[in-house]
Formats: C-alpha cells, sequence, structure tokens
C-alpha cells in the first residue's frame, strides 16, 4: 500500500493515476471537505486529516510500505512565512515521526530545485549543492530546504528515505490551476502579453510523477535525485503554447530592473483582484537566476528520462482546451 500526501494536488493526482495504472494500491490524505472529484471513479482509499495532525497522520501510515510526502504549501507571495513553516517544515517533521512509528519501509520527500543552494550562472545546478536553509531568494526555498534537511537527518535514524527535486512543473490534469497552469491559458488568449525576460527548466508532470515511482523502487536510501527536462527561454516557452493553441497574439519582454520596479505595486492589484500573483519579486529573480540544472543522476540511476518539452506543451495545451470550463480558478495555495 502506498500514501500519498497532497493527492489532490496537480503532482499527487497525476502520481495516483500513475500508481493505480501500474496496479499498486494507493491511500491518500485529504482535508476534510477538500474537493476530490477530479479524482472520483479510482480506486483510492481516502483517509481525511491534514499533515499537522499527528493522530490523522499515524491513522493514514498504519500498514503503509512506501509515503509520498508531497503535501505542501506552494507560495511566492511575501508576508507567508509563519504558515509556511508550519506546514512545509513541521508538517513534514509529523510525516517523518509518523513513518517511523508505522514502520514505513520508504518515504519519497518531494522537495524542491529551490531548496538546493543556486551557484552563479553558468555552473549546472546537481544533487552535489547543499540544501540551503538561509536561502535569501524566500521563505519557500528556506521551508524546503529545511524540510529536506529534516527528512535528510531522519534517514540517520533509521527510516528509509529519499528525496526528489522537480524543476517547474507542466502538463494536463492541472485541476488546481496552479501558476504555470494560469500562464499558459493567459498565452491562449488572443491578446498582447507582458513577458518577463528570463528562462527555466520545464518538466512534464507525468515524467516527475513516474520520477517519483522509480526513487521508491531504485533510489538509494538518502539519496536527492533532481527530476528535470529542458531550459527554455520564456518568450520561446509562450511561442510553443500558441501555436498548439493556434494562436498569434503580440508580445512585450519587459526588461528586468523595470519588471522589479512594477512588482512593488502589483501586489495590491492581486489582492483586490483576488487573483494568484505572478509578476513578484521572487518569480523575478527565479527566471532571472541560474537555471543550468542537471538531472544525470536520475538518469543514471534511476533510469528517469523526461519527454520533449514541445510535445508536453502540445499535451498541455490540448487538456486544457478541453477542461478549462471545468476548471475554476482558485486563490488556495496549500496541498495540505
Amino acid at each position: 500500500m502506498n500514501l500519498i500526501t497532497g493527492a489532490t494536488g496537480h503532482l499527487g493526482n497525476v502520481l495516483a493515476r500513475e500508481l493505480l495504472a501500474s496496479g499498486k494500491r494507493v491511500r491518500a490524505l485529504a482535508l476534510p471537505g477538500e474537493d476530490r472529484s477530479h479524482l472520483a471513479g479510482l480506486e483510492i482509499e481516502w483517509l481525511e486529516g491534514n499533515i499537522l495532525d499527528e493522530t490523522a497522520l499515524e491513522a493514514a501510515c498504519t500498514g503503509i510500505k512506501t509515503v509520498y510526502h508531497m503535501a505542501a504549501l506552494v507560495s511566492i507571495e511575501e508576508g507567508k512565512e509563519d504558515l509556511l513553516y508550519r506546514v512545509n517544515v513541521e508538517g513534514t517533521k509529523n510525516v517523518v515521526r509518523a513513518a517511523l512509528r508505522a514502520g514505513v519501509k520508504r518515504l519519497v520527500y518531494t522537495s524542491s530545485i529551490h531548496a538546493l543552494a543556486r551557484p552563479p550562472e553558468g555552473v549546472w545546478i546537481s544533487e552535489e549543492m547543499p540544501f540551503d536553509g538561509q536561502n535569501p531568494a524566500g521563505p519557500y526555498d528556506r521551508t524546503k530546504a529545511e524540510a529536506s534537511l529534516a527528512v535528510l537527518e531522519a534517514g540517520k535514524e533509521g527510516l528509509d528515505v529519499v528525496v526528489v527535486c522537480p524543476t517547474g512543473v507542466i502538463g494536463p490534469y492541472d485541476y488546481r490551476r496552479s501558476e504555470i497552469g494560469e500562464l499558459f491559458l493567459s498565452w491562449m488568449r488572443p491578446r498582447l502579453h507582458f513577458l518577463i525576460d528570463g528562462r527555466f527548466d520545464f518538466v512534464d508532470v507525468r515524467d516527475v510523477a513516474r520520477g517519483h515511482i522509480l526513487a521508491a523502487e531504485k533510489g538509494r536510501a538518502g539519496q536527492v535525485y533532481i527530476l528535470g527536462s529542458e531550459r527554455i527561454q520564456i518568450d520561446r516557452l509562450r511561442e510553443l503554447v500558441q501555436v498548439a493553441a493556434g494562436r498569434s497574439s503580440p508580445a512585450i519582454i519587459i526588461p528586468r530592473p523595470l519588471a522589479l520596479f512594477i512588482c512593488h505595486f502589483t501586489m495590491l492589484y492581486y489582492r483586490l483582484a483576488r487573483s494568484r500573483p505572478r509578476l513578484t519579486r521572487y518569480s523575478i529573480e527565479t527566471l532571472a537566476g541560474n537555471s543550468f540544472i542537471s538531472s544525470e543522476k536520475a538518469n543514471r540511476e534511476l533510469g528517469y528520462r523526461a519527454r520533449a518539452l514541445s510535445s508536453s506543451v502540445v499535451d498541455t495545451v490540448r487538456w486544457w482546451l478541453d477542461h478549462r470550463q471545468e476548471v475554476r480558478p482558485t486563490l488556495r495555495v496549500s496541498a495540505i
């Protein structure tokens, strides 16, 4: 039996589908009253609770062989430090303790490429980079790094752990309308688009889900694996989306210094519009920073392979064309 925390999220629901398709049993932890209609009809054993509730976690971990812990609070906003710490760090420590008490055979923790220290531009980011709990980029990065270190420390206490670090996740089954999903939808609309001058490594959610399973089956205990695909300029990514959607819209690339100035005023707009923030200091600095990222270790040790990014974009756009009317925008940023 496999337990997934955060199974209703983008990556979590795809992982559940992958596990079930391979004949594995799945239990999922969901918040009380949480919408899980997009997983209706799948043979998932549901338990209600969250990762801040140790009693619920103990029940969830009973009889479990592998825990996939991916529940987290994801935010690129400022001012959520306390909540991010509670969910991402304390919640992860709760999962670790529950897994140890229940005799879980292996815990696969979903960290983030942003949890690793960032070397200078041009130096490849690999698993040799330490987790940076003091990262100045933002509280999300710091809390994911601290949680990753807590998981690795649990490995020294007898829990078999593997940590995986996905890059920028795109792909179908995005029922929660992630930030990148919202971006794809905006690029599919025939209007003037404003872009930040930058680039990043993006990977298909289905490949990341498969990478988690490979990490559970083949990963070495106490090891970290980066799951990425291709580094691409943002304007080129928009072009791929437009071609797949049959659109041709003009775009203006905003210079980074101007974008950083504008973002001082955008948070008020996002709050008034009740929409997810996209243009923030964090997002700008991420796209402007080092994105030379290597998945060679996962390729070599796990047999991990990622599909071409162009193929993933086509599948994602097609999925949105079929599902965008049934997926409502949400301000929810938590997967616990």
